[in-house]
C-alpha cells in the first residue's frame, strides 16, 4: 500500500471478496514532494496508507526498504545514465523491490499472495499450463509494460484486482468505501527524485562511483553524422536519443541527439529523420507469455510505455538476445529503455535496448 487510490481500492475489494488482508507498506526513505505532487512511499504516502487501513480495519506494517532501493535501482539508475543510456528505474523496481524483496518478506509472513494496484492482469491459461500476464482494461491506465521482467515463478502468487478497471471507476469505488484518499493526485512518475534529475545524477553519482567514472558529466563534444567536430555538450549523462532541447545550436534545422558515446563523452546530432531505427538488439531479455523463441516469430513491439505498438519479427540471437526488426521504422529507439513484445493483450515478454538498428 503506497498510499494511493490505487493500492487503497484494491485492498478494499479483496476485503470484499473474503480475503484476509494485511496491507504493507515499503519504507523507501523519500522526502516529500515534487512541485505539489505526492510521492509514493513517502513519509506522506506511509501516513495515508495506514489511514487507509484504519479505515478498512485491517493490520498495517511498514518495512524499511531504503537499501534495496539504493543498490538494486539508484545505483543501477546512475550506471545506466554514466554510460550515456535512459534507464526505466520502474521497471526495475517492479522486478527487485515490489515482486522481489516484497514477495519474499510476503512468504516470510506466511500470506498466500502479493497484491497491488497496478492496472494489469494475471490469468491461469489452462491450455498452455501457464500463468499469463494480459494488458489491464483502461488503455490509458495500463502498466503490462512495467511488469514484463517480473519472475514467472512469481506470477501464481501475485493479484491485480484492478485489472478490469478504469481508473475513473477506481476513483467512485474508493469513494464508494470512504476512503480517506479517494481524490488524492496521482504519484510522480520517478518516486526517488524530487529535484531535477541532473542534480540527483551528480550527487549520486559521486556517492556509488567517486570520480573515477565521472567523465560523462563534464562537457564534451557534439559531431555530426560524419564525425565533424561542430559543438560542445554539458556531459552525455544529460542526454538521451532524440532530445532536441538543451543542444544550444543554431544549424539552420532543426537538430536532434541520434547517437549517444559514453565511452568517449561525445554526441551526434542529425536531422530528425535520422532519429528512425528499423530494428534494434535487446538483452536481458525476459519471457513470460512463452520460453524464449527457438526461432524467427512475429509479434508486436512497444519501445517504451507511451508509444504505440508495431508489428515486429524477432530474431533469436543467443540465449538471452533478440534482434527485433519493425515492420515500419520507429523513433527515437534508446539504449537503457525497455522493448516489450505482446501478442493481442498477453505479455509475451521483452527486454532492454542495447542499440537501435538504422
Amino acid at each position: 500500500m503506497s498510499g494511493g487510490v490505487d493500492s487503497a481500492v484494491a485492498a478494499a475489494l479483496l476485503k470484499k471478496d473474503g480475503f484476509e488482508v494485511i496491507g504493507v507498506t515499503m519504507c523507501l526513505n523519500i522526502s516529500g514532494r515534487d512541485k505539489g505532487r505526492p510521492s509514493c512511499c513517502g513519509i506522506e504516502g506511509i501516513e495515508d496508507a495506514k489511514r487507509v487501513a484504519g479505515e478498512l480495519d485491517i493490520p498495517h506494517y511498514v518495512l524499511n526498504f531504503k537499501k534495496a532501493l539504493e543498490q538494486e535501482i539508484i545505483r543501477d539508475f546512475c550506471w545506466e545514465y554514466l554510460k550515456g543510456r535512459t534507464p526505466n528505474p520502474c521497471i526495475r523496481c517492479n522486478r527487485y523491490l515490489k515482486f522481489g524483496a516484497l514477495f519474499k518478506k510476503s512468504r516470510e509472513l506466511d500470506a498466500d499472495y502479493l497484491a497491488t494496484g497496478h492496472y494489469a492482469k494475471v490469468i491461469y491459461e489452462k491450455k498452455s499450463s501457464r500463468f499469463l500476464l494480459k494488458k489491464g482494461k483502461d488503455n490509458k491506465k495500463d502498466q503490462s509494460y512495467f511488469l514484463y521482467s517480473v519472475d514467472k515463478k512469481v506470477l501464481p502468487f501475485i493479484l491485480m484486482p484492478l485489472g478490469d478497471f478504469t481508473k475513473d471507476r477506481i476513483r467512485e469505488i474508493a469513494q464508494d468505501f470512504k476512503l480517506p484518499i479517494a481524490d488524492k493526485p496521482a504519484s510522480q512518475e520517478v518516486c526517488f527524485i524530487d529535484t531535477d534529475y541532473r542534480q540527483f545524477l551528480k550527487e549520486q553519482a559521486k556517492k556509488f562511483y567517486g570520480s573515477r567514472i565521472l567523465k560523462t558529466m563534464q562537457p564534451g563534444k557534439i559531431k555530426d553524422k560524419k564525425g565533424k567536430v561542430i559543438g560542445e555538450h554539458k556531459g552525455v549523462a544529460f542526454y538521451t536519443i532524440g532530445q532536441r532541447e538543451g543542444l544550444g545550436m543554431a544549424l539552420g534545422y532543426p537538430a536532434y541527439v541520434v547517437k549517444i558515446d559514453g565511452r568517449n563523452n561525445s554526441l551526434t546530432i542529425s536531422r530528425e529523420e535520422d532519429i528512425f531505427s528499423k530494428g534494434l538488439i535487446a538483452r536481458k531479455t525476459n519471457f513470460l507469455g512463452m520460453d524464449f523463441p527457438a526461432k524467427s516469430i512475429e509479434a508486436k513491439a512497444k519501445i517504451r510505455y507511451n508509444h504505440q505498438e508495431v508489428n515486429s519479427r524477432l530474431i533469436p540471437l543467443n540465449k538471452n538476445t533478440l534482434k527485433v526488426i519493425f515492420f515500419h521504422p520507429q523513433r527515437a529507439v534508446t539504449p537503457g529503455q525497455a522493448v516489450v513484445f505482446y501478442k493481442n493483450d498477453t505479455v509475451l515478454g521483452g527486454g532492454i535496448i542495447e542499440k537501435g538498428i538504422d
